[in-house]
């Protein structure tokens, strides 16, 4: 539905953690462990990355992708929940979560349970789709959104339902400005974000102080 264009995107995001040979990574809500591989790369065999997530089926598909690229070996899986993550207090080097903290109940707790895993000075990234600015391509955004996508949805899947929530989501989500007040809130500093393909998304990155 993206056109592709997510890979890119999550590309781009795990270029800006700027992840080193040996770190411990944390992937938030990454089940089907797009981010992960694509960080389990670049922190090499003697670094690691731990997908949590509440989902086992999305991590069972997570497990087959890193199997076939054959990295499994750097790719830890942990199902759990977002708000309680069950992990160590200043543990990881970097965190990230790609299209995953909208859909955490209580968004601000997790991201602090984010920010209490990481080392200090640890770097903390989030993908996320975001809304374009008033004007032209807003208005095909949207048209796309609440009246392509869910038609597309139901010729592949049968319901419109799923693929009606993800635009109303984005729609209640905070804004760019927004989202890092609220990462500054929780204690994470150097707080910066970048627009993607015209503002359908954003990177956020921060560091723990």
């Amino acid at each position: 539905l993206s056109f592709g264009l997510h890979l890119r995107w999550k590309k781009t995001a795990v270029n800006m953690l700027e992840l080193k040979p040996g770190e411990r990574v944390l992937d938030v809500c990454g089940g089907t462990a797009d981010l992960a591989i694509m960080a389990a790369r670049a922190v090499g065999p003697s670094g690691s990355v731990t997908v949590y997530d509440i989902n086992q089926a999305m991590m069972e598909l997570g497990r087959r992708k890193a199997r076939k690229a054959a990295i499994e070996s750097r790719v830890h899986f942990v199902q759990g929940d977002a708000e309680q993550i069950s992990l160590p207090d200043t543990y990881f080097d970097g965190a990230m979560v790609g299209f995953g903290i909208r859909n955490v109940t209580r968004m601000e707790r997790g991201l602090a349970e984010i920010h209490r895993v990481l080392k200090p000075g640890g770097k903390f990234l989030c993908l996320e789709f975001s809304q374009p600015p008033p004007g032209v391509f807003r208005s095909l955004y949207d048209f796309y959104s609440f009246q392509v996508m869910p038609r597309i949805g139901r010729l592949f899947t049968g319901s419109s339902q799923a693929y009606l929530y993800l635009p109303e989501s984005i729609r209640l989500f905070p804004s760019p400005e927004g989202l890092s007040e609220i990462l500054k809130k929780i204690g994470f500093c150097n707080v910066t974000y970048r627009l993607l393909t015209k503002g359908i998304a954003a990177i956020h990155v921060g560091v723990k102080g």
